[in-house]
């Protein structure tokens, strides 16, 4: 069995983000679980430019590591049994805030039509499969859901440990602080989360490559939201946006916040909430699908679209030790579920049971 899985978005923009750490995360797993077997062939490559190479090798099926409805990311041409993960269809739940303009309608129609010739579709979440078969248009029983998982890295550190005095020190965070991290778009509903940190009187640290990117078109559309987030809390002395941070140093972070917040209108999964829990970081997360499904019992749950609701979430996570106590503890329990071996293994056998020809039960 050789398998091609397309490594490009870690050679994009996509490196540093959500597609990223999937695509990283899964080819080292992959490669760890099939080591010593002489019989599975796993063959990382970045599809977009090295096409030639993808052509010339005889691979049994290929994995396509990220689909965007309105750009074509699937082959034209099967030459091979093909396998795609889709993380979510965000910009056709809110075509507003991401119109995909006539070339992308286009783009959008040709890709609705490749995905029926596709063997077996990946989804992160039962949320992200529902929205697929509504969206898409793929039936139900070609989509397999396999959950993702914190990293390692992210942990429970000692109180004593000198890189959190350290880290805390060169970011200049203040004593108490409400932490997200992620994107800037739409649907991560910054703006309702810097008011929640208004009214509550909590500090809030951004952290995210687009927090703090100079080069981001504010102009353009699909980012109207972080620019009326910059107007109104762009120059607030309590909203610190500290841009892209290593996971050396981001485990620092998640560990001196007092609560994580994932305020999101809309997640395909929600990997960050998982790396608080982690980190030992009581979480505040809004009580949207896929959050609530990944995250179970372990958040403590709020109105993403009622500010005043969210801080007092925050306030209640903050100033009630045994509320604290109790999402710690059982944020301990549920990341034990989630393991990027596991989300290896269960990949494996999606591709094991397209090449036999069996569904993916």
């Amino acid at each position: 069995m050789k398998i091609a899985i397309d490594s490009g978005p870690l050679e994009s923009g996509h490196k540093v983000r959500g597609v990223g750490v999937y695509t990283r995360e899964i080819i080292e797993a992959l490669g760890r679980i099939t080591r010593n077997r002489k019989e599975i062939k796993i063959v990382p490559l970045d599809f977009s430019v090295q096409s030639s190479k993808l052509k010339a090798q005889n691979f049994d099926l290929k994995h396509y590591t990220y689909f965007n409805p309105f750009f074509l990311t699937l082959p034209f041409v099967k030459t091979s049994k093909v396998v795609v993960t889709i993380h979510d269809v965000i910009p056709l739940l809110y075509p507003k805030q991401y119109p995909p303009g006539m070339k992308g309608k286009l783009k959008f129609l040709i890709n609705k039509q490749l995905l029926k010739k596709i063997d077996g579709v990946i989804a992160p979440s039962e949320t992200s499969k529902k929205d697929i078969v509504r969206f898409l248009g793929v039936p139900a029983e070609k989509i397999k859901v396999i959950y993702e998982a914190p990293r390692e890295i992210f942990r429970k550190l000692e109180v004593r440990d000198q890189r959190l005095a350290n880290i805390k020190k060169k970011y200049k965070l203040p004593k108490t602080f409400a932490l997200y991290v992620g994107d800037v778009n739409y649907n991560k509903n910054l703006l309702n989360l810097a008011e929640a940190c208004n009214i509550s009187k909590i500090p809030l640290v951004l952290v995210g490559k687009q927090t703090t990117d100079e080069n981001i078109d504010l102009s353009h559309v699909e980012n109207q939201p972080f620019a009326e987030f910059l107007n109104r809390h762009g120059k607030s002395a309590t909203i610190l946006r500290l841009g892209y941070v290593p996971d050396e140093e981001l485990v620092a972070i998640y560990n001196l916040a007092l609560v994580y917040c994932q305020p999101s209108h809309y997640e395909g999964f929600g990997l960050s909430v998982l790396e608080a829990m982690a980190a030992g970081t009581p979480v505040v997360a809004a009580k949207t699908q896929a959050l609530v499904e990944v995250a179970g019992g372990a958040c403590l749950f709020a109105n993403p679209i009622d500010p005043k609701d969210i801080a007092t979430k925050l306030k209640e996570v903050i100033y009630d030790p045994q509320l604290r106590w109790q999402l710690i503890e059982t944020g301990k329990v549920v990341v034990k579920k989630y393991s990027w071996e596991k989300t290896a293994r269960d990949t494996l056998r999606v591709y094991r049971n397209i090449l036999s020809g069996k569904t993916n039960d």
